[in-house]
């Protein structure tokens, strides 16, 4: 019986730490990552395809500052994607899930270019990827989760895939001191709760990736202009 009686208070024990951890994730932490750098303005306004998922159960919006200005910005998030210039996060994480990932310190010419129906890919087989929606050089770039069969965006009226449709909205607006307030947002119209976490984790470093790189190539620039 003292056995047990162990067991079940070792198993009251975890099941109460659990719930408490879990309190503080949904109270504290998970309003923090949904949010990271992002004012209460940004946090609100309208982005670009905010229209196309009207009521999306998986919502954040990131920021942060990067001393460049958008154009010298843009040419890094043009650029983004597998099979390109990589994702600026995590490789390492990103390979161990065969995503095949190689994320490049230099501008490539070739991948700039960038035009509507266009994929930008996650991994290694176009899934999961986006299309290109729409653009404009140095101020946005909104991508649209795609179905690989027909190579066109997941709507969000389907009732087989409308869960994973989603947009990805990359906002570039110039800030004091010719410097670029970087906005990201990514809407679905599902509630994908188990890869939140690993979304933020992810994308916050691919944030940290483009300001680092973006501020590296400035200072090069600024040092070579006569």
């Amino acid at each position: 019986m003292s056995c047990r009686c162990s067991r079940a208070k070792a198993g009251f024990v975890v099941a109460a730490a659990f719930a408490v951890v879990l309190a503080v994730y949904v109270r504290l932490v998970r309003p923090w990552h949904r949010r990271w750098g992002a004012t209460d303005g940004e946090v609100v306004r309208p982005l670009p395809g905010d229209e196309l998922i009207p009521e999306p159960k998986h919502d954040v919006t990131h920021a942060l500052l990067i001393n460049a200005s958008p154009g010298e910005v843009w040419p890094w998030i043009a650029q983004m994607g597998q099979g390109r210039g990589g994702l600026y996060s995590y490789d390492g994480l990103e390979n161990l899930a065969g995503c095949d990932i190689h994320s490049v310190d230099c501008m490539l010419p070739e991948l700039q270019d960038l035009q509507p129906g266009d994929v930008v890919s996650l991994r290694r087989g176009d899934n999961p990827s986006f299309l290109v929606d729409s653009l404009e050089p140095a101020r946005f770039l909104l991508l649209r989760s795609r179905d690989p069969k027909t190579n066109r965006p997941l709507s969000a009226d389907d009732p087989k895939t409308g869960g994973w449709a989603a947009t990805w909205v990359f906002f570039l607006e110039e800030a004091e001191g010719g410097s670029t307030r970087l906005i990201v947002r990514y809407r679905a119209k599902g509630a994908h709760y188990g890869l939140e976490a690993v979304h933020f984790v992810m994308e916050r470093k691919m944030l940290l990736g483009i300001r680092a790189r973006a501020e590296a190539g400035a200072l090069e620039a600024e040092a070579a202009a006569p």
